[in-house]
């Protein structure tokens, strides 16, 4: 029993003793631990630290980076690469981007599309323009269409898609144009129609042209006074050739010369053996002549090979008067007609000068150019546009503001002082 109780107080001698060994040694244990957690909380820190130093870095180079950008940037990746916009493909997709030619900062483009080169009249109103423009300082994208409608409209396109602030356009076919001067317009193209108002479109701005109305009239009145209509005895017999009934002017032409020549053709005065005076009756076909040729072959074929006297035609251009000369000249043996023409073409007035052709229409297109070159520029410059007509010609859309020359006749009275004085032709150039 004694050494049971000694076992026992030895052994809480023993664990009184050791006591304080254990509490030191957890202290010890306690204070590893701290100070491993410190270190893994310093080395943590400190390699936050040096990588928010690198990424200020990398950002402060990026930075000059895109300031001074490489001579050969990177290839980009295709993840990298912002989505195409396939509406780039359609000429005609409606697109919110704003037009190139807004913030563009090289000279100004102006597009120049006209129906043919092969008629000097266009291929010389081309040229004047091309160096008007660029004689103060234009850049000009100039393109003849050989009078083939596609081609226009292809040539108008490629002019919106590179970038031209205006469009000058004389029309092929005056109804043809509308969905591509619709692309025009959302490009915030100003578009000038030249010589041939566009018709059926709000995208037209101006129209450039001589008074088409008062040129038929002038060729009316050349026919009425040659004739004395109105104190011969009669009856005079008369044949009519007018224009492209595309061309929204053939129409114009017409009218001038109808009002001045109905009232004699109702009374009887004039008559129309053919019997041929409706507008589209008396059309040709793209101006040509060898479609004019070919109806007044048959014309005279038909009415006049009984030795019926031809008095005169109204030919509403100098091409469908050439026409006629020539089936004249082949099948018909009468005194010659009067016969009306416009534009002065160089053929043309040598006939007048034969007796061939009794007038001509002229209209300076020198001044047309002047006239429409000044539109442009009063345009790209943000000065007011000078019109001088805002209510004649409507395009079965709008009204379109235009600004109209006046024409005068040429024949054989007056042609040195208006063709050759003027400089448009020089004596040897008709003879």
């Amino acid at each position: 029993m004694e050494r049971k109780n000694n076992n026992t107080a030895c052994t809480s001698k023993e664990a009184a003793s050791s006591t304080p060994y254990r509490i030191l040694a957890l202290i010890l244990t306690f204070s590893m631990l701290l100070a491993l957690g410190l270190c893994a909380c310093s080395g943590k820190s400190t390699e936050t630290t040096k990588k928010k130093k690198k990424a200020k870095k990398t950002t402060k180079e990026t930075v000059e980076t895109v300031s001074e950008p490489e001579e050969d940037p990177p290839t980009t990746s295709e993840s990298d690469t912002e989505p195409s916009d396939t509406s780039k493909n359609d000429p005609f997709a409606t697109t919110t981007e704003e037009p190139t030619n807004s913030t563009s900062t090289e000279n100004p483009v102006v597009g120049i599309s006209l129906p043919t080169k092969a008629l000097k009249r266009w291929a010389d109103d081309g040229q004047l323009m091309k160096e008007l423009l660029e004689a103060d300082g234009y850049a000009v994208d100039l393109q003849f269409a050989s009078n083939d409608i596609s081609t226009q409209q292809v040539q108008i396109e490629n002019m919106i898609n590179e970038g031209c602030q205006i469009l000058i356009i004389a029309a092929i076919d005056g109804d043809s144009l509308t969905n591509v001067l619709d692309f025009a317009k959302a490009q915030n193209i100003t578009v000038i129609a030249y010589d041939r108002l566009i018709r059926r479109t709000d995208a037209v701005s101006y129209y450039v042209t001589f008074d088409n109305y008062l040129v038929g009239t002038l060729q009316g009145e050349y026919i009425r006074i040659a004739l004395d209509l109105d104190n011969a005895d009669g009856p005079f017999n008369m044949e009519i050739f007018t224009g492209d009934p595309g061309d929204f002017n053939a129409k114009y032409f017409y009218d001038g010369a109808m009002d001045v020549l109905q009232p004699y053709i109702s009374s009887g005065q004039l008559v129309v053996k053919s019997g041929q005076t409706d507008f589209y009756d008396v059309g040709t076909a793209n101006w040509s002549t060898d479609n004019a040729q070919t109806r007044m072959d048959t014309i005279l074929t038909t009415y006049y090979s009984d030795g019926s006297q031809l008095d005169a035609i109204l030919c509403s251009n100098d091409s469908t008067a050439l026409g006629a000369e020539l089936a004249l000249a082949t099948s018909y043996t009468g005194n010659y007609p009067v016969i009306t023409g416009q534009d002065c073409d160089i053929t043309n007035v040598r006939n007048i000068l034969s007796g061939y052709q009794s007038m001509s229409v002229f209209k300076d297109t020198r001044e047309s150019v002047k006239a429409t070159v000044n539109m442009a520029e009063e345009i790209l410059t943000g000065s007011i546009v000078t019109v001088n007509d805002t209510s004649t010609y409507n395009n079965e859309t709008i009204n379109v503001p235009s600004y109209l020359v006046s024409p005068v006749v040429v024949d054989k009275s007056n042609y040195e002082e208006i063709l050759i004085d003027s400089g448009y032709y020089k004596k040897s150039d008709l003879s």
